[in-house]
Formats: C-alpha cells, structure tokens, sequence
C-alpha cells in the first residue's frame, strides 16, 4: 500500500518554457549522445537537485522487450480501480510528447507538460554547473533523461499516491531505474535495441533483470520463460535473495471478431482471478502479469469487480488500435518477431484465412530485427505496400523493398503482391484511402504513431 506522501515544492526558482519549446528538448527522445553512453548518475544527480520528488510517492517499475506498455498500462488501471491517485508514464508516445504522463487516467496537459520540462532542464543546469565549479565534466542529459525528471516532477506536484514507471530501453542505465521501486515486473524479453543492449537474447535479458534488487518484490511476466533467459533472471534473483512471482494464466475463451471479448483466469498466491475484457489475444499474459504485480505491491486481493471494469475501459493506444472504420485503419506497435507473432496469432484467431484480410502497410527501422519481422508479417497479408517513417532510424523503403520481394519469392509469391512503395507514411496513407484499400499499419510504433497522428 501507499506509505510515501506530503507535499513537494521545486527548491528553486525555474524559467518557464512555452510548451513548444518543451516539444523541441523532447523531439530527439531515443537517441544517446556523448562518448560515455548512458549514465545512470545524471538522472540520480538531477533528483538529488530536485530533493527527490520521487519519494513523495511509490515507485512500480516494469521492464522488457515485449508488452511492457501494455503491462504497464493495466497496472495502472487496476490501481485506480482500487481507489488509488495514480500516475503513468510510458514511452514513446504514440503521436504526442504529454500523451507519455497520465495521472488518473489522463493525459497531462500542455502547460503541465512544458512545466515539468523547464524544472529538468533547470535540474540539469545546476547540476552541470555544480560539476563545471568542481573540475568536472558536464553531463550529457539526454531528452529521455529530461522527459523522465519532468514527469516525476509533475507526478510529485499532483501529489499522487503511486506511479506506474515503464523503462525506455534495457533497465540497467534507463533513467527510470533512477527511482527506487518498490516492486518491479519483467516481461517478454526479446531482440531489442541490439546495438546497445546486445545481441542474444541472455545479453538482452542481464540488462533488463538489472531492475532485480533486495527487498524488491518481482514479477517474472511470461514471457521470460525462455531457457536462456529465466536462467539469467533465476541467477540474478538468487543472487538477490528474492523468491519472484511467476506469472501464468488459461485463456478460456478468444475473440473471433474486431472488438470482442478475450476471456482469461490468473492464478496469484491469493486468488484466482477471471477476467473478461474486449483485447486481443496476445493481451491476458499482459494483463497477468499487471495484475500479479498489483496484488503483491497492495499486499492483499484485488476487488473482481473492479478488476473487470478496469482492464475492459483501458485504453492500449496502438495495440491492435482500430482508427478508422470506413475504410478500416487497424494499426499495431509490434516491432520485433515475437511481438509480430502475438499479432498474426490475434489475426488468425478471428479469420484464419489470409486471403480476406486488409493490404498491409509495413515500415521497421534500421536497428531492429528487420527479417524477422518481414518473415512474420509478410506471410500473414495477400498485398503488402511498403513505406518508410519520419524517425532517423527508419530502414529505408528500398532496402525493406528489397526484403519483402525476397521474403514473398521464398514463399513462391511474386513482387506483384507488393502493390505500392512510398517515400512517406502521408503519401502511402492517402494512396491507399484512395483506392478505399482496407490496411493493417504494423511492423514499428513510429509507423502506428505515424498513422494514428494523421487519421486522429
């Protein structure tokens, strides 16, 4: 239960920025600079500055490659469905920067938004400058570094009662580990973020179980249940002498239409829990692992009734996102090939055959596992119109061209089948509503945002 409360005050006098100067600091979020890499310190030293607004509050904290966003999310449905001020904080937003801090439910707003940024950017500043005095070298802040003081800040000043944390990248340097997390969930891991976090999926995983620390509860989602990495999350948690709580559930009944009912049961080691929500397939091991985290940080059982209501009214924004009807628009943030094959399986269970489904718009970016993700998808649609997002890190459109036309020959397909190639998500979304071309968006979040952003 909640046990760190009070109010809290920024110790200092800040220059507020307008709200699109806030929206510039943020709009390279993602990217790592400096010659050190990721220091952990910065983000430490910054909430130092700021007297900790963090621990006027609990902290959760959840980790992984796959269904984190969404694990997070329901957590924190499921915490104000329990009558708990409840704040969240996700990444990358899915068309705007304030979308990534909610607060009961809602997103923060602009002035808020702007608010939280200018007192981080302060942080930072005297930070450095306490640094500067001493001899020593500046720190590099990243804009995640900012955006994630910002929202502790915000969440702070709105004198919530717990915050819901999602790591931006592995667990070990992300800034959210900053925060002393009273209770921490894994979920799927999978290859992710190669170039920085490593490349097998054991590498990947060390990274992630970092967040494993004494006297922290842990949820293992089910996703970690792969041999190489749950023997890297058993060695860490014996290592700090933690019995985690290992998720499962029984899917009971699965949806067989856009906007239907999954129907799922949870074992925890107080209840057994039966949960009926309008998600796709891939959503209750999601779901579980919220609700096993939610249950062992309140110490008691969750009320059925709400847990019901909360998990059916929480949005996934980009998860199997229905944002248009006429022609229909679905877009998905799978990104890598497990997540992609939790989608095509979500497919396959309301219409097996793929020769009825929607023209997929597929674009990936450049450090993910582009063919796993084509050899996932491809297969899965009778068109494919091949595009290219906004981000720097986007694989160019001719480079993924060139492997869709390769993926769809090893199948005995022709290039005939990729119908379209556009140079932007703009251009290929207007040629396909045109053509009143029903389209599936997926193969990256920059491309669901993208999407989202321009039908919204």
């Amino acid at each position: 239960m909640p046990k760190r409360s009070g109010a809290y005050r920024v110790p200092f006098a800040v220059s507020e920025l307008s709200f699109d100067e806030a929206v510039e600091l943020a709009a390279d979020t993602g990217k790592i600079s400096g010659d050190a890499g990721p220091l952990l310190e910065t983000v430490v030293d910054m909430l130092d500055e700021l007297e900790r607004p963090d621990e006027h509050y609990d902290c959760l904290q959840v980790a992984g490659t796959n269904g984190k966003t969404s694990t997070t999310r329901f957590a924190a449905a499921i915490l104000r469905g329990e009558g708990l001020r409840c704040a969240l904080y996700t990444s990358p937003q899915l068309v705007r920067y304030p979308e990534r801090m909610e607060i009961d439910g809602r997103v923060v707003s602009d002035a808020a938004f702007a608010h939280g940024v200018s007192v981080a950017v302060e942080a930072g500043r005297r930070v450095n400058a306490t640094r500067a005095a001493a001899g020593d070298r500046a720190y590099t802040i990243t804009p995640f570094d900012l955006l994630t003081v910002a929202s502790l800040v915000i969440f702070a000043e709105a004198k919530v009662d717990v915050a819901v944390l999602e790591v931006g990248m592995g667990g070990r340097w992300d800034a959210t580990s900053a925060t002393d997390p009273v209770a921490v969930a894994i979920t799927g891991i999978g290859l992710d973020h190669m170039r920085i976090l490593g490349d097998t999926l054991a590498e990947i995983a060390a990274e992630k179980a970092a967040v494993i620390k004494p006297g922290r509860i842990v949820v293992l989602g089910e996703g970690t249940h792969e041999p190489s990495v749950q023997s890297v999350m058993d060695e860490r948690c014996r290592a700090c002498d933690v019995e985690p709580l290992i998720v499962e559930h029984r899917t009971i009944a699965v949806p067989h239409a856009l906007g239907a009912d999954v129907e799922f049961c949870c074992p925890t080691v107080r209840a057994t829990y039966t949960v009926r929500m309008p998600k796709p397939t891939y959503q209750p091991q999601n779901a579980a692992c919220a609700i096993m985290l939610t249950e062992a940080y309140l110490g008691r059982t969750l009320d059925e009734g709400a847990l019901n209501a909360s998990l059916t009214a929480c949005p996934t924004p980009g998860r199997f996102d229905i944002v248009r009807t006429e022609p229909l628009v679905l877009v998905d943030a799978c990104h890598n090939p497990q997540s992609c094959e939790q989608f095509v399986a979500a497919l396959n269970g309301i219409d097996p055959d793929m020769s009825r489904r929607p023209t997929l718009l597929i674009a990936a970016l450049a450090d993910k596992d582009v063919a796993g993700i084509v050899r996932i998808l491809v297969p899965a649609f009778p068109r494919i119109v091949v595009t290219v997002t906004a981000s720097d890190r986007a694989l160019p459109q001719d480079e993924l061209g060139d492997l869709v036309a390769a993926e769809l020959a090893r199948q005995g397909r022709g290039a005939s089948d990729i119908v379209g190639s556009y140079g932007s998500v703009r251009e290929a979304l207007e040629a396909l509503t045109r053509a009143s071309m029903p389209v599936v968006a997926a193969g990256t979040i920059t491309l669901a945002g993208e999407v989202a952003g321009l039908l919204r």
